[in-house]
């Protein structure tokens, strides 16, 4: 099938899901999801008034990004904008005509669920300021936050942490090694009016979350600490953990594949009893099982007890093979 046909038949597909977001006042969702859908490597979001097509594997030709612009533009006439990431560490490499281009550099507003979200779908890091896939995620926190304290890891630009306070946070905590990704998330604070909720930690994450654990902070053999913000020991009703499949600072390495459970551990102790963790792994190798059945063992050698399990599953418009999505959230309730 062409990409014309298949890019029609998902948007067809999507018919009700389309209907159901408007009436959720909801401008940002996947129209296209290729790996499924038959074109590996390539994706297309709606993001407010715009169209985002990105490819992974492959360069689109004109040809192709024109039948795509033309299925798209019949849907609805936003403006396109086309980054092409299939080159290293999935960088932006394209330039746009000059219109687009514009477009794609100013900031925006998106809504999801009535929540406001800054937007920008080129900028000095890789994606555009919002992960779509994680919006199951943000609904149970917004629904599941009401006069909670909630620490938001690897934060981001803080949606998940923006949630919580439109759902009635008593006070957020997001941490994120990145100015840029907090900045971000200050000026959805701003948006949405709830900056006198959110705190905003620039730190790495493991001497952030080891602190608040009441641990000593360590680093890796032979590494130099940089320094960190200082932290008082403190437990949250809600703790969620999406961490990056990998990263290595002085202070240690994030590996979901290997080792989760360096970050899970201290995430659990800064929960309180009765309090529920959230946990995200994103890497599609990793068996949901055994990933699971590791988080159990971890809690239960912290002397604690998991007390129930609810796992979150992406919307339609992130199809997966045998729903089998790569991305796993469970929440975890402990005492």
């Amino acid at each position: 099938m062409s990409i014309q046909a298949v890019l029609t038949d998902a948007l067809a597909k999507r018919a009700a899901f389309f209907e159901q977001a408007k009436q959720n006042n909801t401008d940002c969702y996947r129209v296209f999801h290729g790996t499924v859908e038959g074109e590996n490597g390539l994706n297309i979001d709606r993001y407010g008034d715009a169209w985002l097509i990105q490819t992974f594997h492959q360069t689109l030709t004109e040809q192709q990004l024109e039948d795509i612009s033309s299925v798209l533009t019949a849907h609805a006439d936003f403006h396109i904008v086309y980054n092409d990431r299939s080159g290293n560490h999935s960088r932006v490499a394209n330039t746009s005509g000059n219109e687009a281009q514009d477009y794609a550099q100013t900031e925006q507003v998106i809504r999801e669920n009535g929540i406001n979200f800054t937007s920008k779908l080129r900028h000095e890091g890789q994606d555009p300021l919002l992960f779509l896939d994680m919006r199951i995620g943000r609904e149970y926190v917004c629904d599941n936050s009401k006069d909670k304290t909630v620490l938001n890891l690897f934060s981001y630009t803080c949606g998940i942490g923006i949630a919580a306070a439109m759902g009635g946070a008593r006070k957020v905590m997001n941490v994120d090694f990145s100015s840029f990704a907090l900045a971000a998330g200050q000026k959805n604070a701003e948006l949405n009016r709830v900056t006198d909720v959110c705190e905003f930690v620039q730190s790495d994450a493991f001497p952030a979350l080891r602190q608040l654990a009441g641990l000593p902070v360590g680093g890796r053999r032979n590494q130099k600490l940089p320094k960190y913000p200082k932290l008082r020991a403190m437990q949250f009703d809600l703790v969620f953990l999406d961490p990056p499949r990998f990263a290595k600072s002085a202070f240690g390495i994030v590996d979901l594949v290997n080792d989760y459970q360096g970050l899970f551990k201290p995430a659990v102790l800064a929960t309180k009893a009765g309090g529920h963790i959230v946990c995200c792994n994103n890497v599609a190798k990793v068996d949901r099982q055994t990933w699971y059945d590791s988080l159990v063992r971890c809690v239960e050698k912290q002397g604690r007890k998991v007390t129930s399990s609810q796992w979150l599953d992406c919307h339609p418009d992130f199809p997966a093979f045998d729903d089998n999505h790569p991305l796993k959230i469970v929440v975890l309730g402990i005492d």
